[in-house]
């Protein structure tokens, strides 16, 4: 979103041809159960904004793109990390991966704050799940969390990149956890969270990510 209007496939499209590896955006869904990629829950003007769910998708602005359109745009080999914003998005969030086909539900990284909400899916796909949360709503601590995330079938853990360190990143992986960390913007952020030992980072900054990786680690392993 640094560079065009957020959730849009003008910036998902921007975003793929800048070399990003993966591509974010947030989910709600329409009362005709379609998949639609925006980040609040409501459109339309100030005083007369409407639920998203209230309405068909025929019906919202045409900027907002639907969850297949984003397949259509980079196919089913290419990782689409979604953070469920309304929870009942789900299940069309899987209906659209499987009817695009390929490996598009196995490329879905769903991620989520609520515990419990992100095990329930578990049975329900074979997608990745991911939970969202910040270090200090953590009551139990983080060793603890990952404990649970390992018990319960889930692969990654979503910190804010300030709550990030060596420490906690190698925590995450002696449970079997991936670390992905949200929120960096410049290079000292990024070069900090690389330097912690990150799986995944999420940027508004594309150009300059791919710049610091290939800084940190050299062009080819970008």
């Amino acid at each position: 979103m640094a560079d065009a209007p957020e959730n849009t496939l003008e910036s998902f499209s921007l975003a793929y041809e800048m070399g990003a590896t993966g591509i974010e955006s947030d989910v709600w869904v329409t009362k005709d159960q379609v998949a639609v990629l925006v980040h609040d829950g409501k459109v339309g003007p100030f005083l007369r904004r409407t639920n998203i769910c209230e309405l068909n998708c025929e019906e919202l602005p045409e900027h907002i793109p639907t969850l297949t359109q984003l397949f259509e745009l980079v196919g089913s080999d290419y990782p689409i990390s979604l953070d469920l914003k309304d929870p009942e998005s789900f299940q069309s969030v899987v209906d659209a991966a499987r009817a695009f086909g390929g490996k598009a539900e196995e490329n879905l990284w769903l991620c989520h704050p609520d515990l419990d909400l992100v095990t329930s899916w578990r049975s329900r796909t074979n997608a990745k799940l991911v939970n969202s949360v910040r270090l200090r709503n953590l009551a139990q601590g983080l060793e603890r969390r990952a404990s649970e995330l390992k018990e319960r079938g889930i692969e990654t853990i979503n910190l804010h990149h300030t709550d990030w360190n060596g420490g906690r990143v190698a925590l995450a992986h002696r449970f079997g956890l991936l670390a992905f960390g949200w929120g960096a913007k410049y290079e000292r952020e990024l070069a900090a969270v690389l330097d912690a030992g990150i799986d995944a980072v999420y940027s508004d900054h594309v150009d300059r990510m791919m710049a610091t990786i290939a800084e940190f680690y050299g062009a080819d392993e970008t």
